[in-house]
């Protein structure tokens, strides 16, 4: 890696960014521990090879594998959407939908930090979508296909919803609303610095307190990774300049996600579920007591 330093401080020269220096150097800010760092670190080494036209290693040669010297100025080119979205196509072979949209999270805010950083202009990971699942034989009556035959009532639904294959930042939602049992308006009103992650629960003071179980738990540090204020939920693009600085992120600047829109995307998710083909309001996920019990996978 060639780093050039310029004015005595210490700060990258954008042109000269090295990819996998750039990785080191957000991980550092993220403040993660060394497991999740590591963890991190692979997937994020793992979206070097498709900037460069190569196919990523697969299996245990992924986790030891040296990523190709990559300059991080590729991410500006115009085909690095396509060069990515073509990686992720490749490791939809090879990964679960879940490991899958972790990875694609963890890009995600890689991209904003380096942005804000003022290292890369573009956003190419904006631009990516998961790889539809395959066609496959008729629903049977497990897993996600159980809700064609739920009714109104039937608290299947809520784990039909939570098994499917859905962007990191509506799953966590999902989760965080079916095992806190709190209004969607609560939980998307929650900002970074109310959570006590460790404790399942939000820090001693918030309004209107909560907590989770094991599924929001296993999720939001991988949703968060990068920033740590501003609103948990967040918009997949920069807010208006008019947007209120308490709704908005300081590292990316992306608004907070509202009710509106998360409805929107729920019921959109949920549409091939519904026998009607209409999709299911996100009160499907409430529970019926005042706490659910933790999701266990």
């Amino acid at each position: 890696m060639i780093q050039q330093r310029t004015g005595g401080v210490g700060t990258p020269r954008p042109a000269s960014v090295e990819y996998g220096a750039a990785v080191d150097r957000y991980l550092a800010a993220a403040g993660l521990g060394s497991s999740s760092s590591r963890v991190y670190r692979i997937s994020l080494h793992g979206w070097a090879w498709p900037l460069v036209g190569l196919r990523a290693p697969t299996g245990r040669e992924r986790r030891g594998a040296r990523p190709p010297v990559v300059p991080l100025a590729r991410l500006d080119d115009p085909q690095a959407a396509q060069r990515l979205q073509r990686g992720l196509v490749d490791r939809a072979a090879a990964a679960e939908p879940r490991t899958l949209a972790r990875e694609l999270a963890c890009l995600r805010a890689s991209t904003a930090w380096w942005r804000a950083q003022g290292w890369i202009t573009a956003d190419p990971a904006a631009e990516l979508a998961l790889p539809m699942p395959c066609p496959g034989p008729a629903p049977t009556p497990s897993g996600a296909s159980m809700a064609a035959r739920a009714t109104a009532d039937s608290p299947d639904r809520a784990r039909a919803a939570l098994a499917l294959r859905a962007p990191l930042r509506e799953l966590t939602l999902w989760h965080l609303l079916h095992e806190s049992g709190a209004p969607v308006e609560r939980v998307l009103a929650l900002d970074i610095d109310h959570l006590d992650l460790p404790g399942r629960r939000t820090r001693a003071g918030t309004a209107a307190p909560l907590s989770w179980g094991s599924g929001a738990a296993r999720l939001l540090p991988m949703l968060l990774a990068g920033r740590t204020a501003g609103p948990v939920f967040v918009t997949d693009r920069r807010a208006p300049a008019t947007t209120p600085a308490a709704d908005r992120c300081p590292v990316t600047g992306q608004g907070r996600l509202s009710y509106r829109r998360a409805a929107e995307l729920f019921t959109a998710a949920t549409s091939p579920l519904d026998p009607a083909g209409r999709g299911w309001t996100l009160l499907v996920l409430r529970d019926r007591t005042p706490r659910s019990r933790p999701v266990r996978r």
